[in-house]
């Protein structure tokens, strides 16, 4: 390709980049953006076109690597991209992972651990934003496994350009755009870039629906139509969303903490806008990003008793359907005063901090701490939902239990909780 066409593309790749940013930051403005940056081309094409919009319009760009410390040369790729952010001026930090036990999902557990980790810099950091260099072709991969799981409308709607999780907005500005496109923008820069070996390891998912995808391009089931039909989902998955918030508001209300829905009307509902309901409100309640998968969702629908899913016990009763968090998944879980518990509830004293407050902790009330709560007949919530309540400890002291004493002088709040504009 000649230089000047070389150029010529350049220019409309930066500028699609910065088209790309601007209606994915419309919704709020972006000062501070975060880089995440593995070496690869994906990333490393992501890092010089955030770095020429960032220089146009004034933003502070800062970038960061996830060293996994799976591979020898892991180190050296995350020095290859230190030496190319000083290059450009930009601020650059290695974050290490250490947690890899050999047991579960590798990829699944790398993809978590780099989430954590992202999320954490970007707080540290202040940053109102991290770009992730997720590809059109990424986008194609993602939809191609979804649909060999059996996903519905839900899972084939593929990446968001933007959401968020973990703490952190994630931005992905190349969804439309290709792999090869990256790299010849990057050839065009004389920007090196490092493959990483596991891109060939066919004992990954991804790199089975990355084969799979070449073969299926001659059909015309391409990376760029697979990517637009993960797309008109998308837009399919927003108009039934709008819907179930629109039903949420009228048979959902918010018992301290639980969700508890109209059994009646929660049945007569269409199945996906119930699965849709039950899914927001078993997110909400364990924190967890992830939906449950569909048949989980159906059985727990049907229950005509109890059941669990997603760290949450769902309890039918005659005229209304009540979801909780389940005792076991908090059991364990401790936070000291002042932060935030089970990713959930804000406890704070009524007037004064009492002293040595400090040497208290919260964690779940438990069936220990319910049997000093009494009398029982006083109480708000049953008792599956006090046991699995934020409560004030002392060592092994109950101090305050605020749901179910709630003149013991602290309170109870709820934090990250949905929809928050459409519950009474």
């Amino acid at each position: 390709m000649p230089l000047i066409a070389r150029d010529t593309a350049t220019c409309a790749l930066q500028a699609d980049f910065s088209a790309q940013m601007h209606a994915i930051c419309a919704q709020a403005p972006i000062l501070r953006l975060g880089v995440a940056v593995s070496g690869g081309g994906d990333s490393m094409a992501l890092l010089r076109l955030a770095q020429n919009w960032a220089q146009q319009h004034g933003k502070t760009l800062m970038v960061a690597t996830v060293d996994h410390r799976l591979r020898a040369g892991s180190g050296a790729e995350a020095a290859m991209v230190a030496r190319c952010a000083a290059r450009l001026g930009l601020p650059h930090e290695t974050l290490e992972w250490h947690g890899w036990d050999g047991r579960g999902n590798l990829q699944d557990n790398a993809r978590l651990a780099r989430k954590h980790l992202l999320s954490h810099w970007a707080r540290t950091h202040a940053l109102d934003a991290v770009a992730l260099g997720h590809t059109r072709d990424d986008q194609a991969e993602t939809f191609l496994m979804r649909l060999a799981r059996g996903s519905g409308v839900e899972g084939l709607s593929g990446m968001a350009p933007r959401d968020a999780s973990y703490g952190a907005l994630w931005l992905r500005p190349l969804l439309g755009t290709g792999r090869a496109e990256l790299r010849e923008y990057l050839r065009a820069l004389a920007q090196d870039w490092v493959d990483d070996p596991s891109n060939l390891d066919p004992r990954f998912d991804r790199i089975k629906a990355r084969t799979t995808l070449a073969h299926l391009a001659s059909l015309g089931l391409d990376a760029q139509h697979l990517a637009q039909t993960a797309q008109r989902m998308r837009a399919a998955r927003d108009s039934l969303e709008f819907l179930a918030d629109a039903q949420a508001a009228q048979i959902l209300t918010l018992d301290h903490g639980d969700f508890v829905f109209d059994a009646g009307e929660l049945d007569a509902l269409p199945l996906d806008t119930r699965t849709r309901l039950l899914a927001h409100a078993l997110q909400s309640i364990s924190a967890n990003p992830y939906r449950p998968r569909l048949e989980a969702l159906h059985a727990a629908l049907n229950t005509q008793t109890r059941a669990t899913l997603h760290g949450c016990l769902l309890t039918r009763g005659k005229t209304h359907i009540r979801i909780t968090r389940e005792y076991n998944a908090v059991a364990q879980t401790r936070s000291p005063i002042g932060t935030i518990w089970d990713n959930r509830w804000h406890v704070s004293p009524i007037g004064a901090r009492p002293d040595h407050a400090q040497d208290f902790h919260i964690a779940a009330l438990g069936p220990e701490g319910a049997n000093q709560c009494r009398p029982r007949d006083t109480w708000h919530l049953p008792y599956a939902s006090l046991i699995a309540s934020p409560a004030i400890w002392h060592e092994t002291t109950l101090i305050a239990a605020p749901l179910a004493m709630p003149d013991c002088g602290w309170q109870a709040e709820t934090h990250h909780i949905w929809p928050k504009s459409r519950i009474s």
